[in-house]
């Protein structure tokens, strides 16, 4: 499917040299937050303007199963979003950058994408995001029981898509950061009586 003007303009800062002689920072506003897993030497709250927090993409692999699939987080377009910025080391760049295509890209729901954020020092650096495509067949748009629904069903191999939400509802609460969307959410899948128990 052809790209769409948004994404295509997106897509004139993602490639290295759209930061070349600039440092490394990685835009994480899911599970990255809480669980990084790649070296870095400094960590700021950080505003991405133009996308936002969305519970949008299919998880087939981490948070679900092809025939059981969850719902995870995607950077979808319009208004803007709260996370966190890493600056990762020069030497570290091409390694990190290498580590985060390996456990993001498994399936190419995402555009990863040199984007500018504003950290909460006033800094505004270019950082590497996620952004979900919107024409990849793993994307949901906005339904509220279909999001329970999927919510309530998936685990996958790093656990249950519930603890996903959780876990990034624990990690913004402690910026001081309250999504109410996300957290309203939660509660619909906890009225509901969590995962099945037979997931």
């Amino acid at each position: 499917m052809d790209m769409d003007p948004a994404d295509r303009k997106a897509d004139s800062t993602s490639t290295p040299a759209a930061a070349a002689g600039q440092p490394f920072w990685v835009f994480a506003y899911g599970s990255l937050m809480w669980r990084p897993d790649f070296p870095h030497v400094e960590e700021r709250p950080a505003r991405l303007k133009g996308y936002r927090r969305a519970m949008c993409i299919l998880s087939n692999h981490y948070r679900g199963t092809h025939e059981r699939p969850g719902l995870v987080l995607g950077l979808d377009r319009g208004g803007s979003c709260l996370g966190r910025a890493f600056r990762v080391e020069d030497a570290l760049a091409d390694a990190v950058r290498q580590t985060l295509h390996d456990r993001e890209m498994i399936t190419g729901v995402y555009a990863p994408r040199f984007l500018p954020v504003t950290l909460d020092d006033g800094r505004r650096v270019a950082a590497w995001a996620f952004l979900a495509r919107r024409d990849h067949d793993q994307y949901v748009a906005d339904d509220l029981d279909r999001a329970v629904a999927l919510i309530r069903q998936g685990v996958g191999q790093a656990g249950t898509s519930r603890d996903y939400l959780a876990c990034t509802l624990d990690a913004l609460a402690a910026m001081g950061v309250e999504d109410k969307a996300l957290r309203r959410l939660l509660a619909r899948v906890d009225d509901a009586g969590g995962p099945p128990a037979d997931s």
